[in-house]
């Protein structure tokens, strides 16, 4: 099965995708502007960013179980109370907040009190705590006048809320003003946004070298976004090797930080590159598998490839099948081919032609060409391929 794997899939593991996404820098997330003001999550200090990679991504949560609690009372046990009729009422209703059944009740001893909160010492940021409920008039209105003033938090709110639009006319280069006002002021969620700017170069003079240099001071500031995209500069400026080992200090910082791109590069860097320490290099699948787990679609299709062919770690047929089908399902063309040959070869699954034609139908549409399932699907009979084509034309990727 191994070598027939090999040789109708030819897969192997090709250094790097992370040089190919150099010129992609990481964007801060676009919320949607809402017709009425609504609650949101806030940004810390600023918005935190995205990857400007794949656009259709599917976050994969493992199912945490937990043990239901006992339903009603012990009524019917020894010594069990009578049940309430009054509480019989509430029960349910969410009127009170179920808290089951523990081994205090059944003593009939009374519960501890729950400690009490420690009082908030920090200072109240009301511009942020408007901006996280959702009322970005009243956001604005508070954090306007600090912004003015100087505050470097305010002033990247401001531009947030104008480069969004949010509650107010989208207004970009007045954006970019405040980023750069409170990237000059410190902040380094403003130093990040900014050096975006000036390396675009649309609503400011485009500067490539001061572009940098805020980078670097965001990413050593401990911003995530700004550590891979640093990164990426880094490699971008002198490829290979030499490039990709200057730049893992970076993605480690920004991988451990939940940066999907940074995990997905340190996965290929660990395993790749020459002279890495062989305690790292025995993490690689980890940190692919924490991207993969993030939605990362290319690393949901390396990860699968990884456990079928047994790189950096055991063979898992059936969990590489599962990942595979995943990517695929989420509109990767590369994993809708290869999960038709895993259907086509009962790899990690039982054979399944229509469903194998299925996904072979689709990445043809998308420009991928495969003589080999090609012949499989005109080898399909009328009323299979007719299934096929059915299934594809019904199939919408998440």
């Amino acid at each position: 099965m191994l070598n027939r794997l090999s040789s109708k899939l030819s897969w192997g593991v090709a250094l790097l995708a992370v040089a190919a996404a150099v010129a992609m820098p990481a964007r801060a997330q676009e919320q949607p502007t809402p017709a009425q003001e609504q609650p949101v999550p806030a940004p810390e200090q600023g918005v935190s960013a995205d990857d400007g990679g794949a656009a259709k991504r599917g976050r994969i949560t493992p199912f945490n179980g937990a043990a239901m609690p006992d339903e009603g009372t012990a009524a019917g046990k020894p010594g069990a109370k009578p049940a309430d009729p009054a509480d019989k009422k509430k029960a349910g209703d969410g009127t009170v907040p179920s808290q089951g059944v523990n081994v205090f009740d059944r003593m009939g001893a009374e519960l501890p009190a729950l400690p009490a909160e420690k009082p908030f010492a920090g200072k109240v940021d009301d511009a942020y705590g408007a901006f996280q409920r959702g009322y970005y008039l009243t956001a604005m209105d508070l954090a306007l006048p600090r912004a003015q003033l100087g505050d470097p938090a305010a002033q990247t709110l401001v531009a947030e809320i104008l480069q969004q639009g949010l509650g107010v006319v989208r207004n970009a280069k007045q954006a970019a003003f405040w980023y750069g006002q409170a990237a000059e002021n410190g902040d380094p969620a403003a130093m990040f946004k900014y050096a975006l700017i000036l390396m675009e170069g649309r609503y400011v003079k485009r500067d490539r070298k001061k572009s940098e240099e805020l980078m670097k001071k965001a990413a050593d500031l401990g911003n995530a976004s700004a550590q891979f995209n640093y990164g990426q500069t880094l490699v971008a400026d002198s490829p290979g090797p030499k490039g990709l080992k200057a730049a893992m200090p970076y993605y480690e910082k920004s991988a451990a930080q939940g940066i999907a791109d940074a995990q997905y590069a340190l996965s290929q860097i660990y395993l790749n590159v020459d002279g890495i320490d062989e305690g790292k290099r025995a993490r690689a699948r980890e940190w692919l598998l924490r991207a993969a787990h993030a939605g990362y679609d290319t690393a949901q299709l390396d990860i699968a490839i990884w456990m079928i062919e047994g790189i950096a770690g055991d063979r898992n047929l059936e969990d590489g099948f599962g990942w595979m089908k995943r990517a695929a399902e989420g509109g990767n063309v590369v994993a809708q081919n290869r999960l038709s040959h895993l259907y086509v070869n009962a790899i990690g699954t039982r054979p399944n032609p229509v469903e194998a034609a299925k996904w072979y139908v689709l990445s043809r549409r998308a420009g991928l060409k495969d003589d080999a399932l090609e012949d499989f699907y005109l080898g399909l009979n009328e009323q299979q391929q007719k299934a096929a084509l059915s299934a594809a034309n019904k199939f919408r990727s998440t």
